[in-house]
């Protein structure tokens, strides 16, 4: 067995089943494409529903590891703290390109992992999210929003890219995958934070005292 077996197993799967879909491919595909025996997946994933598990919780918990990132400079200010999310969640999708377009399709089925990643991952997500909405507003940072809905907002803006490239680049004349998207497509969401949730009055007490 190879040392880096699992890796390569794990590659493949991303790669083919982001490519193929996960019903159009089998685990002959993926052993195939790691050049690993078929036993391997089944040492360690037990079968490819194992492995597509594993894909969602390799992705999720690394996306939630960076939204944790930002949300630990709340102290230094609502917008601060949201513009330092955002920016981290889409580096880490632009960095994982295929794992990112392959869950997020997966994330418009409904399923029972699905449904399971709703119940913990999203909860989380979304747990987040609204305590640096609310204290935005009770800092007179933002605009007195819906808070469901400006999630909802934030979170279509985070997927529409990896979940409609070309229709994205015909309106950026960038893609995902290109070196500058992440800069470019960073600064325009820290646009919309500003013009759309922003009053004006920004917390810079508190930066400068972290400085």
């Amino acid at each position: 067995m190879r040392k880096n077996s699992k890796a390569a197993i794990i590659d493949a799967a991303i790669y083919l089943f982001n490519t193929k879909g996960f019903n159009g491919t089998s685990v002959r595909d993926i052993a195939a494409k790691a050049d690993v025996n078929a036993a391997n997946i089944s040492y360690y994933f037990q079968n490819k529903n194992g492995l597509l598990e594993n894909c969602f919780t390799v992705f999720f918990e690394s996306y939630l590891e960076e939204l944790e990132k930002g949300f630990s400079l709340l102290e230094c200010g609502a917008e601060i703290c949201l513009k330092a999310m955002v920016d981290n969640v889409l580096r880490y999708q632009c960095q994982n390109i295929q794992l990112t377009r392959f869950i997020l399709r997966e994330m418009t089925i409904d399923s029972q992992v699905v449904r399971e990643i709703m119940s913990t991952y999203h909860v989380k997500e979304r747990y987040m999210f609204k305590k640096v909405l609310e204290a935005g507003m009770a800092n007179g940072e933002f605009k007195k929003h819906s808070i469901q809905f400006s999630i909802l907002q934030l979170k279509g803006l985070l997927s529409m890219p990896f979940l409609n490239t070309h229709y994205v680049t015909e309106v950026l004349h960038v893609q995902p995958h290109e070196k500058y998207f992440a800069d470019k497509y960073s600064y325009e969401i820290s646009q919309w934070i500003k013009g759309t949730l922003c009053t004006g009055n920004q917390v810079q007490e508190k930066l400068l005292i972290n400085i």
